[in-house]
């Protein structure tokens, strides 16, 4: 048996030891104890003891069987005839966690409601409590009355245990709850903090839907009948959500709710003061001149002797130091005391906001008393002081000598791999960002990969050496440190090795005859894929190999982004069949998929297979649709597939009948593909066909229909409309759907269907091509690489006036939207109160043509919003059209 796990219970007794009650215990021999509640004499403190273990046996994920949980549930209850108040508290808990069946709840049922009746307040709140955790809406029904009353009633902890109950069953039944409104209400004006707390967080939550009801009770609350400091730190949250969704200006309807935050700021409770400055921080488009009355109470807190209060006002700083710096200067002189605060914690917040606020002047002192204390914090907070450092030296580029020095010395440290991959990052930004730092930024990464424990970051410093070094000034001083990654480390770190030597020999040809001599010696290496990327590079750098019959396809082999998802190019080598025509990269599709087709879970009574095509918000081409339509005679000559659509909903949800539409583009031609299932079970459909009008579609001609012999109920099935049009236009348009068929009645009993029918037909709604039908959403993994690459000739920039706009996300959006192309690097996220946002996209043009789009936004006045923007691609007349698109749109 296991040795008991010894504790010790202070520092200064250390004879005294003492030995934990639940370890050894087992739950064969616990539920042989239970039998003790079957004795005629109950020992209440011996039951007490075993409904303990029970329920530390239950939480540490111990399971009963179905008869174990019954018999352990029946002796409970006979505890009941305990008189025992604290027992009685443990039978409440042992029946809450046993969440018995119905035909159990039935017996415990009586006396819980007796006990919810009872003189004693402490079981009518936990009779309470277990009844709304174990009882179906049948039976809530019966104590209704009962849990009204409980809420109104004058002992607190009666009422709070019947709020509580309110939004434990507004999830299961919220009908059943939505009737208590009026005692709810009465709730809120109670005297007692927890109730008026409780109360108002149901209240809210019964009305959490209506936009105007959540409206209209925070415009009364705030008024000053909440007096709980709980309940008012509910309700500025409540007030903020209210002020982000509204609609109108800061004059309007926001301003008394404005009002009341600020007031708040003079509550004497401390936690309400830091809910409220809070709140006031995180408005969208608040005004230095708002922000001022809260940034004064957290400046007040940065002095308070309550190290929580310190805490609180420095993280709530930290935060606004990053959107508005000038507004926090005032703080710095607080600040600067907190950094030799006890709690390293605070310290660090305190630093970092100082390097977000400080000036060119101060960054010097500031990094030598970061020095001291980096040791002392967890790598959590290390990585903020890494990111504010990276923040800084982009702010004040002449700075990078010793911000960089900073970087490198606490690189060398110990610390977890999330720390070190953040000080790598910011290195590898630096580089990027500030040309001074190349030389100086390389070298660092160069001396930590000699001594790195982490694969993926000796990986990624040799990728980014491998782009940068050969462009340096001296490029051969960094081959020593590529080689010894070669001879000391994984295969992992040695194939990319050998990667980055190539890159090398590629692009400095003075290197180029030592890099083969390096090569060569790869050729042994124990690992296969480090020999065959040796082989590889060397027969490129010769000539030899078919993918490098000149320098440029060396250099678009060696540097160029490999665009194909990897995921989907497994999935076109699994589906290859071996044969004599070798396997084609080029049909590898470009399309960045959500999940694969088969992993779609269909919602509802939709079509399944090709007919419901994906569900999911990324358009893609999927084997199964190009399968599917190359076996129909009408539309095999139309040529490779470029690109499906996600499906687009033409008819309301819960009606008669569901259809949906995709959209296949090819160069020459559109195929709309109707999916179409029958909801009516007494109901069969024959010779189904969308009837279309093209004529707000002048640049499509209808060319072929293929229409559905037969739809049964739920069994899905498809249609489909062909459109030429020329090569080349982008042509677009709205298309007016009728839905027509035969209906013939179906007999219920038998299942089969009328011979006579009836012609009847179905109005869908209209469906559009845009421009961005004609665009993949296809990324890149390095953005400026592949905006290097491609040919400067081919860029086009413009400037567009947006107009008014709710905000620059919106604006974002729409015009990602408009372009129908993949943001790369998380740029399609905007941060709160920005004024200005670098969106980057990409994508693949109908006819194979790469583009890459940089979207610089701003706002030009007030909601007015400004953009510039220039595309780069292989052809120049598709940047000129991806801009009449932005232009027209």
């Amino acid at each position: 048996m296991a040795q008991p796990l010894v504790v010790k219970k202070d520092d200064d007794l250390d004879e005294e030891e003492y030995y934990s009650p639940f370890l050894g215990i087992e739950k064969g021999a616990v539920l042989q104890e239970a039998r003790v509640f079957h004795d005629p004499q109950l020992d209440a403190r011996r039951c007490c003891q075993v409904i303990t273990k029970l329920l530390y046996l239950l939480n540490q994920g111990d399971t009963f069987t179905k008869v174990e949980a019954t018999e352990v549930f029946f002796a409970t209850t006979k505890l009941f005839q305990s008189k025992d108040a604290g027992l009685r508290r443990m039978v409440y808990l042992m029946i809450k966690e046993l969440s018995p069946s119905a035909d159990e709840v039935i017996i415990v049922t009586s006396s819980l409601m007796k006990d919810m009746n009872s003189k004693t307040d402490m079981y009518r709140a936990n009779a309470i409590r277990v009844l709304c955790r174990i009882i179906d809406s049948t039976l809530l029904t019966q104590i209704e009355r009962y849990l009204k009353q409980a809420i109104v009633d004058k002992n607190p902890v009666v009422a709070s245990a019947a709020l509580v109950s309110g939004i434990y069953l507004l999830q299961t039944s919220p009908e059943v709850v939505k009737r208590w409104s009026n005692e709810v209400q009465e709730a809120v004006q109670s005297r007692a903090a927890l109730v008026q707390f409780h109360a108002l967080a149901l209240l809210h939550q019964i009305r959490q839907n209506d936009r105007l009801a959540v409206s209209k009770l925070v415009t009364s609350l705030t008024r000053g009948s909440v007096r709980s400091p709980l309940a008012q730190c509910l309700l500025i949250r409540y007030t903020s959500q209210v002020i982000r969704e509204s609609s109108m200006n800061s004059q309007g309807g926001d301003r008394p709710f404005f009002d009341f935050l600020e007031s708040c700021l003079r509550n004497k409770a401390e936690m309400v003061i830091l809910e409220a400055a809070r709140a006031i921080t995180e408005l969208n488009g608040v005004t230095s001149r708002e922000l001022t009355p809260a940034i004064t109470v957290l400046q007040l807190f940065l002095s308070s002797s309550k190290p929580v209060l310190r805490f609180a006002a420095v993280r709530t700083l930290n935060k606004v130091a990053s959107t508005h710096p000038l507004a926090v200067t005032n703080c710095n002189i607080d600040m600067e005391s907190l950094i030799s605060d006890q709690n390293r914690s605070i310290a660090t917040l305190a630093i970092t906001t100082l390097l977000k606020t400080g000036n060119e002047s101060s960054v010097d002192r500031l990094m030598k008393q970061m020095t001291n204390f980096m040791s002392d914090i967890a790598d959590e907070f290390k990585i903020v002081v890494v990111e504010a450092i990276r923040s800084l030296c982009l702010k004040f580029p002449l700075k990078y000598r010793s911000l960089m020095n900073f970087l490198s010395n606490i690189l060398r440290e110990e610390g977890g791999f999330e720390y070190k991959k953040a000080i790598v990052d910011s290195i590898i930004i630096l580089i990027r960002d500030i040309p001074d730092a190349k030389e100086s930024g390389l070298f660092h990464l160069c001396e930590f990969i000699e001594d790195c424990e982490f694969t993926y970051l000796s990986t990624q410093i040799l990728h980014f050496l491998g782009n940068e070094g050969p462009k340096t000034s001296d490029p051969s001083k960094y081959i020593r440190y590529i080689y010894n990654r070669v001879i000391l480390e994984n295969a992992t770190v040695r194939a990319s090795a050998v990667s980055t030597l190539a890159k090398f020999g590629a692009l400095v040809d003075s290197l180029k005859p030592r890099i083969f001599v390096l090569l060569r010696r790869c050729l042994f290496d124990g690992d296969d894929e480090v020999r065959d990327r040796a082989t590889l590079y060397l027969k490129l750098l010769g000539g030899e190999a078919t993918v490098g019959e000149t320098e440029k396809d060396v250099n678009e082999f060696l540097f160029g982004s490999f665009d194909i998802p990897l995921v989907n190019l497994e999935t076109s080598l699994r589906n290859y069949e071996p044969s004599e025509a070798p396997f084609d990269i080029s049909s590898v599709s470009l399309e960045t998929k959500s999940q694969p087709l088969a992993e779609k879970k269909t919602t509802g009574k939709k079509p399944t297979g090709p007919a419901s095509a994906l569900s999911g918000p990324v358009p893609t081409v999927d084997a199964s649709y190009e399968k599917l339509l190359s076996s129909i005679p009408e539309f095999a000559g139309f040529g490779k597939l470029f690109k499906s659509s996600a499906p687009v909903e033409l008819t309301e949800a819960e009606t008669e009948y569901s259809v949906n539409v995709v959209k296949h583009i090819y160069d020459g031609h559109v195929v709309l593909q109707y999916n179409c299932t029958n909801t009516i079970p007494e109901q069969l459909l024959e010779e189904v066909v969308v009837f279309v009008d093209a004529s707000e579609a002048d640049e499509f001609s209808e060319v072929a229909t293929k229409s559905l012999r037969s739809l049964p109920y739920d069994s899905p099935g498809q249609t489909f409309v062909a459109f030429e049009k020329l090569e080349g236009v982008l042509a677009t348009g709205k298309f007016s759907n009728i839905l027509k068929f035969i209906v013939k009645e179906v007999d219920p009993s038998t299942g089969e269907a009328d011979d006579d029918g009836v012609e009847d037909e179905y109005q869908l709604e209209d469906l559009e091509i845009t421009s961005a039908d004609y665009m993949l959403k296809v990324g890149v993994s390095n953005f400026r690489n592949a905006w290097e690459s491609m040919d400067p000739e081919s860029e086009r920039v413009d400037e567009y006036g947006l107009g008014a706009r709710e905000s620059l996300a919106e604006a974002v959006s729409a015009v990602i939207g408009i372009l129908g192309m993949q943001p790369c690097e998380g740029t399609d996220v905007v941060p709160s109160n920005s004024r200005s946002h670098t969106c980057l996209l990409s994508g693949v043009f109908i006819g194979n043509v790469k583009v890459l789009v940089r979207l610089s936004f701003g706002l030009s006045g007030p909601k007015e919003v400004a953009m510039k923007l220039a595309v780069r691609s292989d052809d120049p007349e598709i940047s000129d059209k991806i801009h009449e698109i932005v232009a027209n749109g």
